[in-house]
């Protein structure tokens, strides 16, 4: 995708506002996975070990892509964790019960409405930026890594709440970056417009 041509975001293509509401809301979404993370554990009572390595797929970070890219990356990534988190829910809905709701159901429930809420503002972003459709998806290869039995079942759902805390703090990152660079691509794209206005 790096390769893929792509021009420079000038004008008011970008809100800031909307910058700030979308960091506003990741940042809002990382203190509920802190809490959801803290309330699993307590309801597990067990130490949970992850393997290294992301179960969401995207393009490595690179310094060479610009504000469109960077934003299909993080908006591809979080429909991944989004996808994954709502197998997760079914999941132990279907294999460990729906039974009373409690403050972890509650809290699960608050991380992926809020993570909806951070998709729909990213995909503004994405798409006041020019950039391409994110295509929905598919992550079925990716069911319990491919194990079976109770305690898989349980480091799966966990692997995938740390996948939605890792890009969550990825989002805030990106997101509060974004202004200077915009303001960087604007000055380069003022200074190829004011040497081709010279040319002429």
């Amino acid at each position: 995708m790096a390769a893929r041509r792509t021009r420079g975001v000038t004008g008011s293509d970008l809100s800031r506002t909307t910058v700030a509401r979308a960091t506003a809301i990741a940042e809002q979404l990382r203190y509920e996975c802190s809490i959801l993370l803290e309330l699993y554990a307590k309801k597990e009572s067990f130490v949970v070990e992850v393997a290294d390595g992301r179960l969401v797929s995207v393009p490595p970070p690179s310094s060479q892509l610009d504000t469109r890219d960077k934003l299909w990356r993080l908006h591809s990534a979080l429909l991944q964790c989004r996808s994954l988190l709502e197998s997760a829910i079914a999941r132990e809905e279907e294999e460990l019960g729906g039974g009373e709701k409690g403050d972890y159901e509650t809290q699960r429930n608050m991380v992926k409405s809020s993570l909806s809420f951070l998709l729909i503002t990213t995909g503004e972003l994405l798409k006041a930026a020019d950039g391409a459709a994110v295509p929905t998806p598919d992550v079925e290869g990716l069911e319990s890594g491919g194990s079976t039995g109770l305690f898989a079942l349980k480091r799966w759902v966990y692997r995938i709440f740390k996948e939605v805390d890792y890009w969550t703090k990825t989002a805030i990152t990106t997101l509060q970056a974004l202004p200077s660079v915009i303001v960087k691509e604007r000055a380069r794209s003022g200074r190829v417009r004011s040497v081709r206005s010279a040319r002429r």
